[in-house]
Order: C-alpha cells, then sequence, then structure tokens
C-alpha cells in the first residue's frame, strides 16, 4: 500500500489536497510500484527559490524540486520505500498554465507525474517532448486523463478571494 502525504510551507494548505494525494497513488499504481511513502509540499515562490538557491545554486523560483532519498526500511514488518519528496510551488504552476494555455489542474498534474518520474530514478536532459521519461509523462498524464485535482468549483472559489 502506497502512502503519499501533503502539506504546505509558506501558505495555506489547499482544500484539494487529499485529491492530491490521491492522484499521486494513481500515479504510482500506473508505474506498478507498492509501499512506496512519500511527501508533496506545496509552497510559494520565496520558499521554493530557497531551496533552489541550497540545493541547485539558481537563486529563481522554480515550479518543481524533486528531493531523492533512495531508501528501504522495514516499518511494520514490511518493507516501505521511501524515494524522497516533492516540492511544488503554486505560484510558478500558475504563471505556467497561463504560459502553456493549459489549466492549472492539468499543470498540477503533470508536475506530479513529474515528481513521481524523478523519485522513480527516471531524468531528462533537456524538455523536449521525444525525451522518454517526458513521453512517459505525457502518457501517464492521458490515461489519467480523467482524474482531477482542482475542480472548477474551487478554482472560481479561489479567483473570488
Amino acid at each position: 500500500m502506497n502512502k503519499v502525504y501533503a502539506s504546505a510551507e509558506e501558505i495555506k494548505l489547499p482544500s484539494w489536497s487529499t485529491r492530491m494525494c490521491r492522484f499521486a497513488k494513481k500515479v504510482l499504481a500506473e508505474l506498478n510500484r507498492n509501499n512506496w511513502e512519500f511527501s508533496i509540499v506545496l509552497c510559494d515562490d520565496k520558499f521554493i527559490a530557497g531551496l533552489n538557491a541550497m540545493y541547485r545554486n539558481k537563486r529563481k523560483p522554480t515550479d518543481i524540486l524533486t528531493f531523492c532519498l533512495n531508501t528501504t526500511i522495514e516499518k511494520d514488518g514490511k518493507l516501505v520505500y521511501f524515494p524522497g519528496d516533492i516540492v511544488i510551488s503554486l505560484e510558478t504552476l500558475r504563471e505556467n498554465a497561463k504560459y502553456f494555455q493549459t489549466t492549472e489542474d492539468e499543470e498540477l498534474r503533470r508536475l506530479i507525474i513529474h515528481g513521481i518520474l524523478h523519485l522513480d530514478n527516471m531524468n531528462h536532459e533537456t524538455n523536449d517532448k521525444t525525451e522518454p521519461m517526458l513521453e512517459l509523462q505525457e502518457r501517464i498524464l492521458t490515461r489519467l486523463g480523467t482524474e482531477h485535482i482542482i475542480t472548477a468549483e474551487t478554482q472560481k472559489r479561489r479567483l473570488k478571494k
């Protein structure tokens, strides 16, 4: 059984965070991964820019950072894999959704898949869509196309604030 946890840094944890964790578990099922346990941290640009500066020596925000741990331990008599954690800036996610002319929901789903693939030790040299990891990312996104995290109603409530 996979466990995915949600937390937030410098922002309020969104009401849709439970759906986000469910979606991540479906991605793991698509990849046939079992007994994984990791967190997705949602944050603002300032928080992720600090991490980006500290760990990648880049002094700017980014949409996603993945911190790989690659550790297996015995927990309750079972081997549990702790691949690491994913950090996503919701501010950059929103900017990217506008730039790529897609919904915030689709961009979030794409980033979750992307982060999980990195936790699964996959990488890409460029952002070319023909990169094997990025092709797999888009195939999973298509297969899970009926799954949604940020619903239209949630989006409307956020815009009214």
